[in-house]
């Protein structure tokens, strides 16, 4: 399996224990902890899926989604919200922003496998 996913997360723990997870099932990781940097990422590499943060300073994950519904070479990337808020409206908002999926932190690991298989 050679599928290539990007952590956007401002918690450099939430990165390791991410990286250390999808690692061990065969995954690729490129990460880092500014909305800016992935998308200079998505710029410069191939990317199959992308687990977002949705609170993160200078740009929040809502715009970085929407920077990147809007940028053609990157628009059908596969997003995946991930955000310690976990009210129904906030999934909402997290799908209008242009996120296929959702997933609450603290992480449930099969949640998240389940939701990155559904896109690859």
């Amino acid at each position: 399996m050679n599928k290539k996913i990007l952590i956007v997360d401002d918690d450099p723990r939430n990165i390791f224990a991410l990286k250390l997870t999808l690692k061990s099932r065969g995954y690729q990781i490129e990460s880092c902890t500014m909305a800016q940097e992935a998308i200079q990422i998505l710029k410069e590499h191939a990317i199959d899926i992308i687990l977002m943060d949705m609170m993160m300073p200078e740009m929040d994950g809502y715009e970085a989604i929407r920077m990147i519904r809007n940028t053609p070479s990157m628009s059908e990337i596969p997003v995946i919200a991930v955000t310690a808020q976990a009210m129904p409206e906030d999934r909402q908002k997290c799908i209008d922003a242009g996120a296929q999926d959702y997933v609450s932190k603290p992480i449930d690991v099969d949640q998240l496998m389940t939701a990155i298989e559904k896109f690859l």
